[in-house]
């Protein structure tokens, strides 16, 4: 962590927008990336964002990908207007091969499932154009990978279980006792 906080303090700016409509997620990551040096700004929405954006372009972003009020991606080319340099990093509890490539390619230079370390968002900001970000510590299982992508699906088609179920290809009522578990960790 002293080498991060080191890295941090060595930029010229440290501004650094916060977007996350989990407060207690959004609390936790500002503080710990504030003590790594960086002068994190909290939002909780997409029009709070683009305020935020408006009166100060940050020069680093980390984006929740789902939010009440709409989309990370929605952010992406508004902080690339107002600041071409900024170094901005997608969060996401639905981890997805579609969303991975659409970030990137609305600009953001990673992609991280939650829940993210914050020595890997940091990371992340900090890794340098030509190179990517060291890969995290403690990956998602795939089990769990799977179960975000039954998730996400499901939700996709309404909670529809019937829809789910026929579009992953598999039996409704072995579905119906996937969703019945737990997440695996």
């Amino acid at each position: 962590m002293e080498d991060l906080a080191e890295a941090v303090a060595a930029l010229p700016d440290k501004s650094l927008l916060l977007l996350d409509d989990d407060a207690a997620l959004r609390t936790r990551l500002g503080r710990a990336l504030d003590s790594r040096g960086f002068e994190t700004r909290l939002v909780a929405t997409v029009a709070e964002a683009i305020g935020s954006v408006r009166t100060a372009p940050p020069a680093f972003a980390v984006l929740d990908m789902r939010l009440e009020d709409g989309n990370g991606l929605q952010l992406v080319e508004v902080i690339q207007t107002a600041r071409p340099d900024a170094r901005i990093i997608m969060l996401t509890g639905y981890g997805a091969i579609a969303t991975a490539v659409a970030a990137i390619k609305a600009g953001a230079v990673d992609y991280l499932s939650k829940p993210a370390d914050a020595d890997d968002v940091v990371k992340a900001l900090l890794a340098r154009h030509d190179m990517t970000a060291a890969p995290p510590e403690n990956p998602m299982s795939a089990d769990r990978v799977r179960w975000e992508h039954i998730q996400r699906i499901y939700e996709l088609c309404g909670h529809n279980v019937s829809e789910t179920a026929r579009r992953l290809n598999m039996h409704r009522r072995t579905l119906q006792r996937i969703l019945a578990k737990r997440a695996p960790r």
